[in-house]
């Protein structure tokens, strides 16, 4: 399972012919300027959808967390099972082949459960680390088209686009599959054979480098307009163009996809948003040549980071891919909340389904999504298209603000019937979002406005009110 199609040449020659316009006289790749104003309508629709699905799901989620008919672990990212049981690659392939068949309309199953949601955009893992790609390369014989004859990404594509949602690739620069991989460049990128000699000899990582760059102009040629491209993951020791001619790929799919918005882990530097390895080794500070936004991990900043885009991905329990051994679910309840809290702080959440072998979604995650879509449905204005709470705390829950209009998601209500919230204002209208037909009675009160509510909360996880002003708050506790 370690060789590549013969065709890899003519579409390395294609991908370099794209190049052309993108590279100056000397042949270095040229970072394109873009205008604050350009940039602000490409991200336009991202900043507003605030909240989207992610998909793990590749040869891993057959074996489901299970090794020699052992559980591998109960928690912890079984997308990552090669790594944990130091598989090389034959074997991997060997054991996970058999167990990864997709049933017919898996996709279709996956995008109408997003719409359900209130997702607004999909995105999938094309390849993971293990190397398998679910498209059909021409450029690989370790891919969906090759060993199971169907075109993975073409389903999904077409599924989510027929729900109206946005679509993005997931894609690996880390492969555990190839075979001119260099792993022992990094001390820090993980790898099945970690310490070991190279299987096959001598390897030359320039050979995989465009090996990627050509899989990747597959996946930005072959499928209509692409609006994600989720890049994972660089290290500090081995990262940007030394690692994956990151500058270079970051152009070229540009040219293909000029709306294109891209993460910043092609890098792993300060100037990509990164201080340290660790999933929660994220910074406020970001220059847009490294990417889009910054991607901080099973982890929501305490305060945001105002003027940088970001976007919190993380799982329904604690794995990635599938397990069956992993029960630790998260309740519908956490994460509705957590969808308001990073909306309250100006960032968008990107919550993974791990589905099974056969494309499945296991039933507790399809009963979580089911309920965030209830309480969405009702309470979606307070979500799409909003930015950060003007408030640094509330007792009570959180806010999000659109124009002059405040949105109050509260999460304890109060016992005594009366919500107080630190500003000053003139007040227009406050509703509940449950019964907007039905105005609640408000009062200012010194540096306080006071809103009147229901004896008992309409909604346990999150009540919504929306708090129409005439002018500007001014916040009176910060």
């Amino acid at each position: 399972m370690n060789t590549h199609k013969a065709k890899i040449t003519s579409l390395i020659a294609v991908s370099a012919a794209t190049l052309v316009l993108t590279l100056s006289a000397t042949g270095a790749p040229v970072t394109p300027t873009e205008t604050t104003a350009s940039r602000d309508a490409r991200m336009t629709w991202w900043r507003e959808a605030r909240f989207g699905m992610f998909v793990h799901w590749g040869l891993y989620s057959g074996l489901a967390g299970t090794w020699n008919d052992k559980a591998v672990a109960k928690k912890g990212g079984m997308e990552w099972i090669q790594q944990r049981v130091k598989a090389d690659t034959d074997t991997y392939a060997e054991r996970a082949i058999p167990r990864f068949k997709p049933v017919p309309g898996f996709a279709k199953a996956w995008a109408a459960l997003a719409k359900e949601a209130g997702c607004r955009y999909l995105v999938f893992t094309s390849k993971h680390h293990d190397g398998f790609a679910l498209h059909d390369s021409k450029v690989s014989d370790f891919d969906a088209g090759s060993v199971l004859h169907r075109d993975l990404v073409k389903e999904i594509v077409d599924a989510a686009r027929a729900e109206g949602l946005k679509v993005g690739f997931y894609h690996s620069v880390i492969d555990w599959h190839h075979d001119q991989y260099e792993y022992a460049l990094s001390k820090q990128l993980p790898h099945p054979l970690k310490g070991k000699p190279y299987p096959n000899g001598t390897r030359d990582h320039k050979k995989y480098v465009d090996y990627l760059h050509a899989e990747v102009a597959e996946l930005t040629s072959n499928y209509g307009p692409v609006d994600i491209l989720w890049w994972d993951y660089s290290s500090q020791d081995f990262q940007g163009d030394v690692a994956w001619r990151a500058m270079e790929l970051m152009a070229a799919v540009r040219a293909d996809q000029p709306a294109i918005i891209m993460n910043n882990r092609l890098f792993r530097c300060p100037e990509a948003g990164w201080k340290s390895m660790g999933t929660d080794g994220f910074t406020g500070a970001l220059d847009p040549k490294y990417g889009d936004f910054i991607t901080p991990e099973q982890h929501i900043p305490a305060t945001g980071m105002p003027g940088i885009d970001w976007e919190t991905c993380m799982t329904m329990n604690t794995t990635w891919g599938y397990s069956e051994h992993d029960h630790a679910w998260k309740p519908a309840k956490k994460m509705i909340r957590n969808l308001i809290d990073i909306a309250s702080k100006g960032g968008n959440y990107l919550l993974n389904i791990g589905p099974k072998g056969d494309g499945t979604i296991p039933p507790q995650s399809v009963e979580a999504l089911k309920a965030i879509g209830v309480w969405m449905k009702v309470n979606h204005e307070s979500i799409y298209a909003t930015t950060a709470s003007p408030f640094s705390k509330l007792v009570w829950g959180r806010a999000t603000t659109k124009g002059k209009t405040l949105y109050l998601h509260v999460f304890d209500w109060p016992a005594n019937g009366t919500l107080s919230i630190p500003m000053k204002a003139e007040v227009v209208q406050a509703v509940l979002l449950s019964d907007p037909s039905n105005a609640l009675p408000v009062k200012a009160d010194g540096a306080q406005i006071k809103i009147t509510l229901p004896a008992t909360a309409p909604d346990p996880v999150a009540t919504v009110i929306r708090l129409e002003l005439r002018s500007p708050p001014v916040i009176t506790v910060l």
